[in-house]
């Protein structure tokens, strides 16, 4: 009867130490997993976060933005002395601040960065002829308001948004010295968010109209 009893109780010890063993291993398991399921969690948060921000600013970039809708040039002496650049703004772009728009603009030769001056045209004094006023300096553009039914352009806050439609003017003389015929010019107008307008014509071989249409 002895020799029963001890070999019972043998039996019980070992069962404990493999009961303990297994909750130890299952116990660093949930651990293991814990950590896992936390750096995926985080990790799938953040690319979410990631992916809404580059949608967003993709959105900003293809679907807002200025849209240059024509380029005229002032003929005088056989030489363009000044450039009307007519913009607007694109479908659904939030309001454009011109006083943080730049003109890029390059003859192949020379390349100019201007920024807006302080000569400004208020729709309801012009004239008829656009390029009857001041156009700016060599390192700057004028701004001559053509629609803006909101008034929403005005000389100390030039914003811009659908359905304005400006004329930034750029004296090619203090710039180019002058464009020349058969002269490629190439350019953007740059805005604070959105995509630029696009500036791109090569003068005609002979000027033979006082005004003319590059783009």
């Amino acid at each position: 009867m002895m020799g029963c009893i001890k070999k019972k109780k043998i039996w019980e010890i070992d069962t404990a130490a493999i009961g303990i063993g297994a909750m130890i291993v299952f116990i660093a398991m949930v651990l293991v997993a814990g950590i896992a399921a936390s750096v995926l969690i985080q990790t799938s948060t953040r690319l979410e976060t990631q992916a809404l921000r580059t949608g967003q600013e993709t959105i900003a970039e293809v679907a807002s933005g200025i849209k240059v809708e024509a380029v005229e040039g002032h003929n005088s002496s056989g030489l363009i002395d000044q450039m009307a650049i007519e913009i607007t703004s694109k479908a659904g772009s939030p309001d454009i601040d011109l006083e943080e728009t730049v003109i890029e603009i390059s003859d192949a030769t020379n390349k100019y960065v201007l920024t807006r001056g302080s000569t400004y045209t208020n729709v309801s004094s012009v004239d008829g002829d656009v390029f009857s006023g001041d156009y700016g300096s060599s390192t700057q553009f004028s701004i001559i308001v053509l629609q803006d039914a909101d008034e929403s352009c005005t000389s100390d806050n030039p914003i811009i948004n659908f359905g304005d439609h400006v004329i930034l003017g750029v004296d090619t003389t203090d710039v180019f010295s002058g464009l020349a015929p058969r002269t490629d010019v190439a350019g953007m107008v740059v805005c604070e968010e959105g995509s630029p307008g696009i500036i791109g014509f090569t003068t005609p071989a002979s000027y033979i109209d006082d005004v003319m249409e590059l783009q």
